[in-house]
């Protein structure tokens, strides 16, 4: 008995817009925040085996610098931000935090934004690869370079102030805790 055939592709079929109505934007979104997570684990794993924890950090640091600068510009591009206040750089990180899935929560006031990440999935997967002795190294290098990234995305003369990591035993905190002022 032969195996079933695809059927033949027709050209200019719509099946792509057929199947994506089968899904949940949820569902599509959630497949992908996966996705990106794991691409980002398994190149590091990988580039880690091959040369090593510092160099691996190094080639994080590097993307992280670019990736900050384009998740900026499109949470700009997608949310119709034009300024550089405190506000719009609240407003366009919640974004991709949301996008992400971290539970947090952001106070506007005297002139700072406050960010409190209760649940980081970057940490989640750390702990679920049982590489949370990594966290604190992470926090300091990409966390910071990440956050640095946004900034320059919105003014040079915003600052950011790492106050507490959920991540590192060392802080005794149950969220990060992060403001951003100007200068």
């Amino acid at each position: 008995m032969n195996p079933p055939q695809p059927s033949p592709k027709r050209r200019g079929s719509r099946s792509g817009e057929v199947v994506r109505e089968q899904f949940a934007d949820a569902q599509i979104a959630d497949f992908l925040r996966r996705s990106y997570f794991a691409v980002d684990g398994l190149w590091f794993v990988k580039t880690e085996e091959r040369h090593g924890f510092d160099e691996a950090m190094d080639v994080d640091e590097a993307i992280w610098d670019v990736m900050s600068k384009i998740q900026a510009r499109k949470a700009k591009e997608l949310l119709g931000i034009s300024g550089d206040s405190l506000e719009d750089l609240g407003r366009a990180f919640q974004l991709k935090l949301a996008a992400e899935g971290y539970e947090f929560d952001v106070e506007f006031s005297n002139g700072e934004v406050m960010l409190k990440v209760r649940t980081c999935p970057w940490y989640e997967a750390l702990k679920s690869n049982g590489r949370t002795q990594l966290a604190e190294t992470i926090a300091d290098r990409i966390c910071a370079r990440e956050f640095g990234g946004w900034i320059r995305e919105f003014s040079p003369d915003i600052e950011f102030q790492i106050l507490g990591r959920l991540c590192v035993e060392s802080d005794c905190r149950e969220e990060c805790r992060m403001v951003f002022r100007r200068r």
